[in-house]
């Protein structure tokens, strides 16, 4: 008669598995503090969901098409008169892009109000740089509208909202644009020194009536300069029909969205100096995870690669996008359907085309 073999469970000793947990707990816990962002980013389409969708409204152009067709195209009809058009742009430091955006818009735009702050969103004091540099905008001045915010500095390690400051700010805006003489009726641009609309865009909108009282505009989002194009993303600007009800916002008023009507060019600077002190300066300030983030070197051939300089992945809901957007920002090689501005003086702004990728230092 066979004999079987008597089967017996090996466990591992009671020594051996707290030394294991010993070493796998630290471990896992510095991956979650190192990468923790990127984890919560990687699993944002389980954790969170996206807001609804817009309503994209078709946006037609072509150059020597007449107005009133344009007009007819949207659903709209032909004015009269044009209608005044405020350009409401909250400023920190982005002097060229500042200077592009006023050339580009000049021709339509009745004020330019533009507010800016002693400190920024962070409680940082600064320059105001827009004070210090009105003679660069001397061919708008009789069209300019400066306010100054007085902003509050903070200790260093406050824990107080960015975001409270920068709410603060957007709602000085109203005081400045009443002051600026806007009436019922008028144009107003609402957004950020780089949120940039196309000068046709303006044009259609200040000329036809029936455009309904709020839209936002559809913006080409790029990232350190033209060459880097990520998508079209960008929705936070908007273009209101002034009234009483009017209230100076950077978040979602309406369900409209205008497709393909301007520019945002994010981190767009001359000099990596720019690049830190808006890397500390902005409401997103949290992000600068270590020292070395703000090394000039880095941020030098982050640029040129088209990385991330926060090293977070895109903010997106499906995994699909998530995937498709991870990894560097293809450069392209087009300069074609640009601010004109930008390629009349491309010798000046080279920095902001395709093959002009490396900053000055200072």
């Amino acid at each position: 008669m066979a004999i079987r073999p008597r089967l017996t469970s090996r466990r591992a000793p009671p020594k051996f598995l707290f030394i294991l947990l010993l070493i796998l707990v630290p471990i896992c816990v510095i991956g979650i503090f190192t990468h923790g962002q990127k984890i919560s980013y990687f699993f944002r389409p389980l954790w969170d969901n996206p807001p609804p969708p817009f309503q994209r409204l078709p946006h037609y152009y072509a150059e020597n098409v007449s107005m009133e067709h344009l007009c007819h195209l949207h659903g709209w009809s032909l004015r009269t008169q044009p209608r005044r058009v405020y350009d409401g742009i909250i400023f920190s430091h982005e002097l060229d892009m500042l200077e592009i955006r006023m050339r580009e818009l000049q021709p339509y735009v009745s004020k330019f109000v533009i507010l800016e702050s002693n400190t920024t969103f962070t409680g940082i004091s600064k320059p105001l740089f827009f004070a210090s540099n009105q003679a660069r905008f001397s061919f708008a001045e009789g069209k300019i509208v400066h306010g100054v915010f007085p902003g509050q500095t903070r200790a260093h390690g406050s824990h107080e909202d960015p975001f409270k400051l920068e709410a603060e700010q957007r709602g000085a805006m109203n005081g400045i644009l009443r002051r600026a003489g806007i009436s019922s009726g008028d144009l107003l641009i609402m957004s950020d020194t780089d949120e940039i609309p196309s000068p046709h865009t303006v044009k259609l909108l200040q000329w036809c009536d029936g455009v309904p009282p709020i839209l936002h505009l559809e913006l080409r989002h790029y990232m350190y300069s033209f060459e880097f194009p990520v998508d079209y993303s960008s929705w936070r600007a908007t273009i209101h029909i002034y009234g009483p009800r009017t209230v100076y916002r950077h978040s979602r008023q309406t369900d409209l969205l205008l497709s393909d009507a301007g520019w945002h060019c994010s981190f767009c600077f001359r000099r990596i100096q720019d690049f830190v002190f808006k890397m500390t300066a902005y409401s997103h300030a949290d992000r600068v995870r270590r020292r070395d983030f703000l090394g000039h070197s880095r941020i030098q051939k982050l640029i040129c690669q088209g990385d991330d300089l926060f090293d977070m992945l895109p903010e997106e809901y499906s995994f699909q996008e998530l995937i498709k957007k991870m990894g560097s920002i293809p450069p392209s090689a087009s300069a074609v359907h640009l601010p004109a501005y930008l390629i009349e003086n491309a010798d000046k702004y080279k920095f902001l085309l395709p093959g002009g990728c490396i900053r000055a230092p200072e």
